[in-house]
């Protein structure tokens, strides 16, 4: 093998791991990807021979590209980067989806962790999740280590504040979501309020447009009214459905889950935003013109 042959196959025994901080946090296998794709171009244009610690050099590169990625979001609408799933199909996942899910710090801290500033989030992944040093943190923030080890543990006290733990038990959030679904399809609003948290709150690109269970169960009825069909499925990593008509998804919705009621529900109805997000339908593969 040539050099870059040699070079290219160190690369890849670190790429899982790189895989798995940047999607961590950045809670998108896309941007995942992109940002350890760059990792490899920059170490192919760099001097190898000179890298000491080559899983070391190459997990700064990632953060800071994440970093960076993070940072861009910043003028972009709220809740366009709900964290995406990483489940291939209803059938199973793949075993590279299983690699990133070893050290998944699941998609429920996942959006907790979205409402964190980029530095805090950035601190708390790499630190409590991988076990990164705050002297090399410290490296990627620009800041001191003392002030990345401050980074994180504000992250950390942000997590733990949240309240109430959301279930992340994906049978029992199906469970919830189904009920809701056969509720607002039998136009049973006693059943719909049964499925709500008194305050449940409707989202549409992260701002809260309804809020209570009266109303939101009022919506639910006359929304799918509109609706041939409502497909239970996973929306970007979270339990939800798939609204749609002649054969195309008109609104994607995801529950937010605590306490066996559902919390909130994230609206995407946006076209663009629909067919960005990654949807997989629960109990069958992806229908025809909903994929």
């Amino acid at each position: 093998m040539d050099d870059h042959d040699v070079l290219a196959e160190r690369f890849e025994a670190h790429r899982t791991r790189l895989r798995a901080v940047a999607y961590q946090t950045l809670g998108s296998t896309s941007e995942a990807d992109d940002a350890v794709q760059e990792a490899w171009l920059r170490l192919s244009r760099s001097d190898a021979d000179n890298i000491e610690n080559l899983g070391g050099w190459l997990t700064t590169v990632v953060a800071r590209v994440c970093l960076n990625m993070l940072q861009s979001r910043r003028d972009e609408p709220v809740g366009m980067h709900l964290p995406e799933s990483v489940v291939g199909d209803a059938d199973g996942i793949d075993p590279e989806a299983e690699a990133l899910l070893a050290d998944s710090i699941g998609p429920a801290l996942l959006v907790i962790l979205h409402t964190l500033a980029p530095a805090e989030r950035l601190a708390f992944v790499l630190h409590d999740v991988f076990a990164v040093p705050f002297d090399d943190i410290a490296t990627v923030v620009g800041r001191s280590p003392a002030a990345a080890r401050q980074l994180a543990s504000r992250a950390r006290r942000r997590v733990q504040g949240v309240g109430p733990v959301l279930d992340t038990d994906l049978t029992r959030q199906r469970a919830i979501a189904d009920a809701f679904l056969c509720a607002a399809r039998d136009g049973d609003f006693d059943a719909l309020l049964e499925a709500l948290d008194p305050d449940v709150v409707v989202r549409s690109n992260g701002a809260e447009v309804l809020r209570g269970a009266a109303a939101v169960a009022g919506r639910a009825l006359a929304g799918l009214r509109s609706a041939q069909v409502s497909l239970p499925a996973l929306i970007n990593g979270a339990v939800g459905a798939v609204n749609a008509a002649e054969g195309r998804p008109i609104s994607l919705l995801a529950f937010t889950i605590t306490g066996a009621k559902i919390v909130a529900v994230d609206v995407i109805d946006d076209p663009g935003r629909i067919a960005e997000a990654d949807v997989a339908i629960l109990g069958r593969r992806r229908a025809a013109g909903l994929s």
